[in-house]
């Protein structure tokens, strides 16, 4: 966090310079996501980093043998731009308690699985929508 903070205030002191520091991410649509609780599931991530894009694929790395959440995901959005905003807005922010580590990600490949669609909310038949409350 204190980094991209220190960052945060070079990228405003360059005057001659033009760009941020955030472009040398701007081939990639993928963030990594760190230090939440484990009982958060794919839905309440998606939840939580939907506020600044659609999100198009998320990675929940469990363990092999339990099943249980590691605590860190990859999340692709449909728009790389989104990626600055969830790691300018969401990086070090206190989730029950757990501060979140939110950074780009140059190159993510995601795992490939049986089921290749299974993390691919675009082509997923099962429904991520918003449930409207009245």
């Amino acid at each position: 966090m204190r980094n991209v903070l220190k960052l945060s205030e070079l990228e405003l002191r360059r005057t001659s310079e033009k760009g941020s520091w955030h472009d040398m991410y701007k081939n990639s649509a993928w963030i990594f996501v760190g230090g939440f609780p484990y009982t958060l599931s794919e839905g309440d991530l998606i939840c939580i980093f939907s506020q600044y894009g659609e999100i198009v694929n998320i990675n929940l790395v469990r363990d092999k043998d339990t099943g249980k959440s590691k605590g860190f995901c990859f999340i692709c959005y449909d728009d790389q731009r989104s990626t600055i905003l969830a790691v300018d807005n969401l990086n070090g922010i206190k989730i029950l308690g757990n501060s979140l580590r939110v950074d780009h990600v140059a190159d993510y490949k995601p795992p490939k699985e049986k089921n290749k669609n299974k993390g691919d909310l675009r082509n997923n038949s099962e429904s991520y929508a918003p449930v409207s409350r009245p």
